[in-house]
């Protein structure tokens, strides 16, 4: 699929990062993904993960609509979407990755971490 899903600005390696963290960063544009900042509010994304399947309505500024989760989010709740991680403490701000995990917090709970994304995919559903 294109649109979305290319990245045009390319990533430059930073010389105050170490190796591993740069090549986790290339690794993720190659495996692909959403940045937040490159859809426009009322995108519909399926997201699918080791152990989920979500749909996240995007509204802009970072904030979305997601349901999936039987306790956090069975109907859409209105959340801020972090970013994704490789599970540890660094984040990839406004980034729904494929290979990461996605971190996105609801207003009355802390922070979620789902399992690792398998596919990010624009719905046909209509927002």
């Amino acid at each position: 699929m294109t649109g979305i899903f290319e990245n045009p600005r390319h990533f430059v390696p930073s010389p105050h990062l170490c190796d591993a963290i740069n090549g986790h960063i290339v690794q993720s544009e190659i495996e692909g993904g959403v940045h937040l900042r490159d859809i426009v509010p009322g995108t519909v994304l399926e997201v699918l993960t080791q152990n989920r399947s979500y749909t996240i309505e995007y509204r802009g500024s970072g904030q979305a609509l997601i349901s999936g989760h039987p306790v956090f989010c069975p109907q859409p709740v209105l959340v801020n979407i972090h970013g994704s991680t490789w599970g540890g403490s660094m984040l990839k701000e406004r980034y729904i990755g494929r290979g990461m995990c996605l971190e996105f917090a609801p207003p009355t709970n802390p922070a979620i971490t789902t399992s690792v994304i398998v596919e990010v995919r624009e719905s046909s559903r209509a927002a």
